[in-house]
């Protein structure tokens, strides 16, 4: 503050002084030249001293006049003097103040050690201008340690199955999670597809897959979002679902229809679901219970994972899900071992007395090898014959066997799979049919048969009377990829045999399901069904998270089984009665399958006399079931 009013008053001097000057250099005899030399108290040059020195002795002597350069130079001078000044004088009195206070604390600090308590330690502290409120600021309490911080999951001796395993089937090409997080790993799929059926049903519905519903038109098939949890070593994984998946997964079901509480509608909109925990033994031990997938058939359920939009019959026919308890065993790093007891057979419930047992295992000694062992039994699966029992064995190679990631065919691999199974025991043999005789054809009634077996089943051959209830298939697939895994293209294919027709998909005519059945495609013991299927796909992966497929398939039956041109619904749409024959109206004739069932409904649904006739059939509607499907499948897949 004072240097700044020193300057403030300097300069206004010099402004009045530059003013005089001017005014004094029209006039030789000017009267208060000399006092104004005199006031200015110039710094030491000789020239000017002189000056302003014989001017005061001498004073009849003419005044020597000052330049206006002059004048301003001596202004400056003075200036720096009075900054110097200043900058001393405040640079004694804080050093003088430091040594004040300095001397204060120390005779503070002897006071208080000496135990003369708090009042020497206010006497000790500095003076503090009155204007200037002090306050007592209260001593903190010494801070608590951190919590620990919760671990996700541990596992000392290392994750089991390290290395790149993106180039197997049913695993995906996704390499990272960008949204996870230490306790949470999300996920998102979409799924949405144009298939093309050179059948051109005019109803738009197919039949015989798990994964082709609806033909020309874009369907969502999935839409999911959930993912996996992990804090502590405590682990679930929950994965919503909608689109088609949530009503044709769950009418491939009978569970349901035993009991109550609508476990159907309680699922749909859940493909996986389950809570756990892990054990920090060997390479890791978890058990968990709920909804969870299962790999019987080698594919995945979700078809951004597959090298295929079509799996053939051994995967497509097999179950995408448990509902139970599960245990993994990581005995080594190349090692699972996983044992099942679950509900039945891709089964929200129990179909009878006896729950499923199975187990996993999985071993990848080498990191282009890949073998597992899926074994299923004891498990009553038949809701509409209870008593007989399921076996299924499930065995899957994939190997790579070339590797070239510079090259721009990069890559390569196989899967082979094969599959054996068949049901057996239900009791001795019975036919509803007074004839007593068995059907060795067992074809469709819509050939005229009116056959009904419901008695005891054998695994291998006929037995005592008993028909063969088995299933034997396999398929083999090829892949190559291209251009650093940004180009793919699989061939592959396979066949299935299963007299009984107990693993082969019911076609949704009328609205079937796996509870309502339907009299135009029975599933008796003995029942033919011998289908095989081949595809190509082209897929295009820009990004690890998306995948373009385009897929041409062709799929055979050797009785009718695929959606024709006159399509699977009635007239008028779906009548509600799947499990009765159709009027040729569409109307629910309210006979089903069964003794005299079909001439019952002929006589309902008004051929007369007609009735038991070839000419009888006229009068029942009846589904344009073929033996041949060709397709064109357009894929949009996303994962992250």
């Amino acid at each position: 503050m004072r240097s700044t009013f020193g300057k403030a008053m300097t300069l206004a001097a010099f402004i009045a002084g530059t003013t005089f000057v001017g005014m004094a250099q029209t006039s030789t005899a000017a009267p208060n030249q000399p006092d104004m030399v005199a006031h200015s108290e110039p710094p030491s040059t000789p020239d000017v001293k002189t000056s302003a020195s014989s001017g005061a002795a001498n004073p009849a002597q003419p005044q020597t006049q000052l330049t206006v350069e002059q004048e301003i130079a001596i202004l400056k001078n003075r200036i720096e003097q009075l900054e110097n000044e200043v900058k001393q004088n405040n640079t004694a009195a804080a050093e003088n103040e430091s040594r004040k206070d300095a001397a204060t604390l120390t005779a503070a600090e002897k006071d208080l050690v000496s135990g003369s308590g708090a009042a020497s330690l206010h006497a000790a502290v500095p003076s503090v201008p009155a204007m200037v409120s002090v306050q007592t600021v209260p001593v903190a309490a010494p801070a608590e340690p951190p919590a620990p911080e919760i671990s996700a999951q541990r596992t000392t001796k290392g994750e089991p199955f390290p290395g790149d395993w993106t180039w197997l089937n049913s695993n995906g090409h996704q390499t990272d999670s960008p949204m996870a997080t230490k306790y949470f790993t999300p996920e998102f799929r979409a799924d949405a597809n144009y298939i093309l059926d050179y059948n051109h049903p005019k109803d738009d519905t197919m039949g015989g897959a798990t994964e082709s519903f609806r033909s020309d038109e874009w369907q969502l098939e999935q839409i999911s979002i959930g993912g996996d949890i992990h804090i502590d070593n405590v682990r679930g994984r929950i994965l919503l679902m909608d689109g088609l998946f949530a009503t044709t997964t769950p009418r491939n079901d009978g569970s349901v229809n035993r009991g109550n509480w609508d476990l159907a509608g309680a699922y749909k909109y859940v493909s996986e679901a389950w809570g756990g925990y892990h054990w920090d033994v060997s390479h890791g031990l978890n058990v968990d219970a709920g909804i969870f997938v299962s790999y019987i058939g080698l594919f995945s359920y979700y078809n951004f994972d597959n090298w295929t939009y079509q799996p053939s019959f051994v995967s497509s026919n097999t179950p995408w899900f448990f509902n139970g308890l599960r245990v993994q065993y990581f005995p080594t790093t190349k090692l699972k071992i996983e044992p099942w007891v679950i509900n039945g057979w891709q089964s929200y419930a129990r179909f009878g007395s006896k729950p499923g047992l199975g187990g996993q295992i999985l071993w990848r000694p080498k990191p282009y090898l890949d073998l597992v062992f899926n074994n299923y039994g004891m498990g009553e699966d038949d809701s509409a014959n209870l008593g007989r029992s399921r076996v299924h064995a499930d065995y899957s190679a994939q190997v790579k066997y070339y590797d070239k990631p510079e090259r721009f065919f990069d890559k390569a691999a196989f899967t082979v799979t094969g599959d054996a199974g068949c049901e057996y025991g239900g009791g001795p043999v019975s036919f509803g049919t007074s004839d007593g005789k068995l059907d060795p054809h067992g074809l469709s009634p819509e050939q005229g048969t009116t056959s009904s077996y419901n008695g005891g089943v054998d695994c291998h051959g006929s037995k005592d009377g008993r028909p063969k209830e088995a299933f034997l298939g396999y398929m083999i697939y090829d892949r190559a990829w291209f251009k650093k895994d940004r180009y793919a293209i699989t061939l592959g294919g396979g066949v299935m045999n299963n007299p009984g027709r107990y693993l082969t998909l019911l076609p949704p005519i009328n609205g079937a399901t796996a509870v309502t059945g339907t009299p135009y495609f029975t599933e008796n013991a003995g029942d033919r069904s011998q289908m095989h299927d081949g595809t190509i796909t082209l897929d295009y992966m820009p990004s690890q998270f998306i995948t373009f497929r385009i897929e041409e398939g062709y799929r055979y039956s050797d009785v009718p089984y695929w959606t024709g041109r006159g399509g699977i619904t009635p007239p008028g749409g779906n009548n509600g009665s799947p499990a009765q024959y159709a009027c040729a109206s569409g109307a629910a004739s309210g006979f089903g399958y069964g003794t005299q069932g079909l001439y019952n409904a002929e006589l309902a649904c008004g051929a007369g006399e007609a009735a038991g006739t070839p000419a009888g059939l006229n009068s029942i509607w009846w589904p344009d079931l073929r033996t041949n499907q060709t397709n064109t499948t357009i894929a949009i897949m996303v994962r992250f």
